[in-house]
Order: structure tokens, then sequence, then C-alpha cells
């Protein structure tokens, strides 16, 4: 008989492990069960997030906005480079010690919090024991008092742009480029796309990036998404909203990419085509059909508000359950579910998760935005504050944006916090933190900033809300 386990978790990503992690933390025999493998095929922690996800992205975002700075706005504050040149190859080399870093990381933390790593394909076989098929096709079978099911999600595929090695890529083989594409396409202009988009738009490619819903960034404030799309456009994004893509062909090593809009049926053609329409819960093999575990109609885990399944001992976190497909929202949730496994009180407030968006300005919020707010029938107050008009953001050459408060108009309390501007990703953890204590609008107008700081912009917005922002002419009431 294999060893037996107090918890095993399935999946080693931002939930799995954080929640493996916890686990062990709290005195309970633990496993953790991965079969992600990286290009030398050895087992790798981390999962979507760290392997081909956010950080990766992030690391190419990053070079590629420190290109742009050099290009164009070093000069600006009188430093002279002369032309930079970007060496994708370079780029990618530092992608990948990044990801390695941070992989190795997570192998070390199971080492030091005695978590027991299996490696290889986890099933749920009963209520109570994973089958771990590894590699080499052996199978071995492990009992668990608890299991948890945190088996991430996959690019969702679109039958007009099926992937074709090479020229039409979903977002891990965005970022696997070895040239700058002259002319890339993008469909969807969700948080990925934009970001990809953004990467190689910095790096000389023409973008173009293709969504299919009218309106821009539908779940932020609609003054910050007027604002980011205003400036994405001007950074030579051209992003056309109500672009329905019915086919593509491949054409001499270029991709024809048909689409719809207002105008009518439309073509145009690419040296590559990203596909990010969205992801897709995984759960493929995770179940055997008798375990009883119910899905939803959207194939999601079905999960109560503390993510237990519907089969005593077996919960589920992360991107395979409901909610916001957030690396933080699965770790939250790894955190609350094996703290109740060891028999503690937990729960999470999904009001406060926040989201953000890393393109240059950053756009991030976090709660209900003002037109969501209104339509749920809350009379709001709300107040804003430009970044040009802070002194560290002029300081910094980085003054496009703004922070917007919006606030219950009879309680002041904080519904939410819509930021767009350098390190709004940063300074959105003020509003998660206001939001998660109850605070009031006035609570954030009347804390005492550092000077001079971008946060300050928060701070002012909250004093907008009552027309008494101090850096900025307030706007009169009307009678």
């Amino acid at each position: 008989m294999a060893d037996k386990f107090d918890v095993i978790v399935i999946g080693a990503g931002p939930g799995g492990y954080v929640a493996a992690i916890r686990s062990a933390q709290m005195g309970l025999k633990t496993a953790c069960v991965e079969k992600w493998v990286n290009k030398e095929g050895k087992t790798v922690h981390g999962g979507t997030c760290l392997n081909v996800g956010c950080i990766p992205s992030k690391a190419l975002l990053e070079t590629s906005h420190k290109f742009v700075e050099a290009r164009d706005h070093y000069a600006e504050i009188g430093i002279d480079v002369g032309e930079p040149t970007p060496n994708i190859a370079k780029m990618q080399e530092f992608k990948e010690g990044v990801i390695a870093k941070n992989v190795g990381g997570i192998s070390a933390l199971f080492k030091a919090n005695s978590v027991t790593a299996l490696e290889g394909s986890g099933k749920v076989v009963s209520d109570k024991q994973v089958e771990v098929t590894g590699q080499d096709g052996e199978t071995t079978t492990y009992d668990a008092e608890n299991i948890v099911i945190a088996s991430g999600s996959v690019p969702v595929d679109i039958p007009p742009t099926p992937l074709t090695e090479g020229l039409i890529v979903d977002s891990s083989g965005a970022l696997e480029f070895d040239e700058v594409p002259k002319r890339l396409g993008v469909i969807g202009a969700g948080v990925i796309g934009l970001e990809l988009g953004s990467v190689w738009n910095r790096l000389g490619s023409e973008v173009t990036v293709l969504e299919a819903m009218d309106a821009f960034l539908p779940m932020v404030d609609k003054d910050i998404a007027k604002e980011g799309q205003k400036l994405f456009k001007k950074q030579g994004m051209d992003i056309k909203m109500g672009a329905r893509v019915t086919g593509s062909e491949i054409k001499d090593k270029e991709v024809v990419v048909k689409y719809s809009d207002a105008n009518g049926e439309q073509e145009q053609t690419f040296d590559k085509l990203i596909v990010c329409v969205g992801r897709r819960p995984y759960t493929e093999g995770i179940l055997s059909d008798d375990v009883g575990i119910k899905l939803d109609e959207r194939g999601f885990v079905f999960v109560d508000d503390q993510c237990r399944t519907n089969v005593s001992g077996v919960y589920a976190i992360g991107d395979v359950v409901r909610g916001p497909m957030l690396a933080h929202k699965a770790s939250e949730e790894g955190v609350m579910v094996a703290d109740i496994i060891a028999g503690h009180k937990a729960e999470m407030n999904y009001d406060a998760i926040p989201s953000v968006i890393y393109t240059s300005p950053e756009v991030a919020w976090v709660g209900m935005n003002e037109q969501d707010a209104k339509e749920a029938g809350i009379e709001v107050k709300t107040g804003s504050f430009p970044f040009s008009a802070n002194g560290r953001a002029l300081a910094n050459n980085a003054s496009e944006g703004m922070a917007k408060v919006i606030a219950d108009a009879e309680t002041d309390r904080i519904l939410g916090l819509h930021i767009i501007s350098q390190h709004a990703g940063e300074l959105i953890a003020q509003g998660v933190i206001a939001m998660e204590f109850g605070s009031s609008a006035e609570d954030l107008a009347l804390t005492c900033y550092a000077h001079p700081s971008t946060s300050e912009a928060v701070h002012e917005a909250a004093l907008a809300v009552d027309g008494h922002a101090i850096h900025m002419a307030n706007r009169k009431k009307r009678k």
C-alpha cells in the first residue's frame, strides 16, 4: 500500500502549491501531484502562471517596456543612449531564467515544509483515493483524508482559427516568438490580448486587435476604459471593436483572417496571429466517472462558497471553479481550504479581489464600477484625480491616467477603486485593504499619505468624492 496522506492536492499551480504548503504548515501530512514537465522533460511546479502565463509574460512586458523607455523617453529626461535594438534571443533567455528561479523556489518550499511532491497525472478515483500515473505509465494509488482539485485551466480554441504551428498560436505560443512579426493579429481585447499585443507592439510589430464585443473592457469603469483605449491607440495598437472573426486561411506562410464588423465582411493578412479569447476549466482525466463530483453547465467543478464539492472531503479551487481566473484568487482559496481542513473557520471575501492589466500604463480595479453600481440600484458618488496633477508622476515622466473612487452616496462606504497609471497594479492594494475593512471614502481622505508618491492620487480621488480635492479644481455640485 502506498503512503496515506491527510491532504492530496492535484495541481501545483498558484492555487495548488499554496494549498499544499498551507496544509503542511497546519500540521497535515500533505502531498501535491503535478504533471507539468519543462522542455527538458523534468517535472516543474507553478502551473500555467509560472511557466507560460503571469510570470513569463511579465518578464517580456518589463523588458519591452524598458526598450520603449530607452528608445522614446530617455532623451526627454536628459539621457542619450543612441538607437537601442531589441535582442529577442536575450529577452527570451531572461524570461526563461525568471521562470527557472520561480519554479525552483516552489520545489525548495515543498522541501522546507515537508510537502511530498508526486510526479505524474492525478485522478480522483474515489472520495478518499487519488491515482497518480507517472510519465513511464506506472500507476500508484494513494489514500487521502481530503483531496483538493487545483487542475487549472487551458486556452479556448475557436473553430475559425485553428492553431497552426508557428503561425496561429495561443497565449503560450505568443511567448515563444524568436523574432518580431511585422504584422501581428490578436483576437480578443481582454487582459491577455492587450498584454501580449503590447509586448510585440513595443518591439516593432504592427498590431491589430480584433474584439467581437462592442464595448472596450466592459468590466472596467467606463472612464478608465475610455482613457485606456485612447492611450493604447496612441501607442500604435489598432483595436477594432465589434469585429467578429469568421474564418482564417494560411497562404504562403501568412495568415489571412476574415471577420465581419459594422462595415460588412473584412479581410486582413498577418505574419502571425494570437488567439486570446479566454480560458476554460481543465478537468480532462481528473475525475473518475463513478466519483460523482458535479460539474456545472460550463464545465467548472461545482463548489459552495468555501470550495467544497458535493462529495465530502473533496474540495476544488482556482480556475477549475467559478469566479475570476486569477492566480491570487486561487491562492487565497487554497489558504481558505487548508484552514478549513485543519479545523479552523475560514472564508474568503470575493468582493475584494483585485484585477490588473499589465500594460503601460497599467489598468487595475477592485470592486464595482460606477455603471454596475447604478445598474444595481445603488446611488453612488465618485471622485477622480488625474496623475497629470501628481508631483511624483510628473517627476517619473509617467503622468498619464487617473484614479477613481466609487462610494455609496448614503453610507460613504467604498464600493470600488479603478486606476489607470504607472504601477496601478501596486496602487490598487489600497482599495483592496480599504474594502476588506469596510472603509469609507472619508477614511481614505483622512489618511496621511507619503509625499511625494503616486499613492497621493488615490488620496486626492477619495477627497474628490465630496468635492474636497486639494490639488485640482473640484467639480461644482449641481443645485
